[in-house]
């Protein structure tokens, strides 16, 4: 890995949250993600499974966590199976874990190769009532290939069909969403690492470069800081496209006059960081690209400020698109009647500004957390208004990663990744 250890108690904690929450006799299965092929011998670059990382840190292809607090033997309450590692293994592909190193990581003790799951998992199955099910309960979650994980299920429903059957996504949803002090402090290096890429690329925008060009400088900076690359597919956007709100070709010229915009964030030990700025390719604001970016930077100011314990997402969102409508009144993007006769379900400013203000951030960079119920201290969000004028050839977006604090304003991550017009100016000018 490229990230620095991280200290095993983290694992600990979180896998005692979740435990806590389970019912008496019962088993928790989570198991790693597939490895996908391309074709012939190749395979895409593999990604754990978060909610395994998060209650494991095993960060390795073909491994399953195993729970079971009422475990008649103690040294199965908790049990991590690995592909077991040879000599041959680590000439062709690199070591893998070794039983002590699976130890040292997760914190524990138990551990096994995975030739002895199916054995050893029957063996705790008579003494277990209820298996705890990892579905996919996302509310964004649009997966259709069968996973590793449904594989399982519905194997485990077929052998073991006399046990009851629960949900782990309900207690992860909980749990996942309130960040531990060393989660946030993972974050803000993704965030740092972030910040470098940011700072890299203000000199090196110029009229003719290529968007790509754009992406490699991040990408170098990146990979420099310890970091695997992006958090998710970057969208580095000038003129027009950066009216698409998911444009990631990223393979246009940026020319004299247009705005770039950049949604772009660093990962760290497989924590997302989630930044969008927007800056003028030549290096100076005109006077209305300044004003409508400073109108979308103080809904980012105003919105920021509501995240607080209690918030409930849905009005939050109501409250930010009336601050939106009266940003876009003073543009003159809108008039009084339009805001008068509008639709309540889809306001007048949705014109400009049509996606949500904030999601939650974490190991995913749209994380598991309840959006229905009131945030919490310790939860992470985005805060990320936009302005989108395709007749004007410009959209315009900002976005910080913040963290709500029991008592105050949230504490932003992104606080010193340039943001006022005069210093993005400044720096793209040296």
């Amino acid at each position: 890995m490229k990230y620095h250890p991280i200290n095993n108690q983290l694992y600990i904690k979180n896998r005692a949250k979740f435990t806590a929450q389970m019912k008496s006799k019962s088993i928790a299965v989570f198991n790693s993600n597939d490895t996908f092929t391309t074709g012939a011998d190749s395979t895409l670059p593999f990604e754990q499974s978060s909610d395994l990382l998060y209650l494991s840190g095993a960060d390795q292809e073909e491994s399953i966590l195993l729970l079971f607090p009422d475990a008649i033997n103690p040294n199965h309450r908790e049990i991590l199976f690995l592909t077991e590692t040879s000599d041959l293994i680590a000439i062709w592909y690199g070591a893998k874990y070794s039983k002590e190193e699976a130890a040292n990581v997760s914190g524990i003790k138990t551990i096994y190769w995975l030739s002895e799951f199916e054995k050893i998992f029957f063996d705790l199955m008579t003494e277990a009532e209820t298996i705890y099910f990892n579905t996919n309960e996302h509310y964004r979650q649009a997966v259709e290939i069968e996973t590793r994980e449904d594989r399982f299920i519905k194997k485990c429903k077929a052998d073991f069909p006399a046990h009851k059957w629960e949900k782990s996504n309900q207690i992860l949803q909980n749990i996942r969403g309130v960040k531990e002090p060393e989660e946030i402090e993972l974050m803000q290096t993704a965030c740092d690492i972030t910040n470098k890429g940011f700072r890299r690329i203000l000199p090196f925008v110029k009229p003719g470069i290529m968007e790509f060009e754009v992406e490699a400088e991040f990408m170098h900076e990146f990979l420099r800081n310890r970091s695997r690359g992006f958090a998710y597919t970057p969208i580095i956007g000038s003129g027009y496209s950066a009216c698409v709100l998911h444009y990631i070709e990223n393979n246009k010229e940026c020319k004299d006059g247009d705005m770039l915009l950049l949604d772009v964030g660093a990962e760290y030990a497989n924590y997302s960081s989630d930044m969008t700025r927007t800056i003028p390719v030549n290096g100076r604001f005109t006077d209305r690209q300044k004003a409508v970016y400073n109108a979308v930077l103080r809904v980012k100011n105003e919105a920021t400020k509501m995240l607080v314990p209690g918030t409930l997402w849905a009005e939050y969102q109501k409250e930010v698109g009336k601050i939106m409508s009266s940003e876009l009144l003073g543009l003159g993007l809108l008039s009084k009647v339009d805001v008068q006769n509008e639709d309540p379900n889809w306001p007048a400013y949705k014109k400009y500004f049509m996606h949500g203000t904030s999601h939650h951030m974490g190991l995913d960079t749209h994380d598991y957390g309840q959006l229905k119920l009131p945030m919490k201290a310790g939860m992470v969000f985005t805060v990320e208004p936009g302005i989108y004028i395709p007749k004007e050839n410009m959209g315009i977006r900002i976005e910080d990663d913040v963290v709500i604090n029991q008592t105050g304003l949230p504490f932003n991550l992104m606080r010193d990744i340039p943001i006022e017009v005069e210093e993005i100016e400044t720096l793209m000018n040296v």
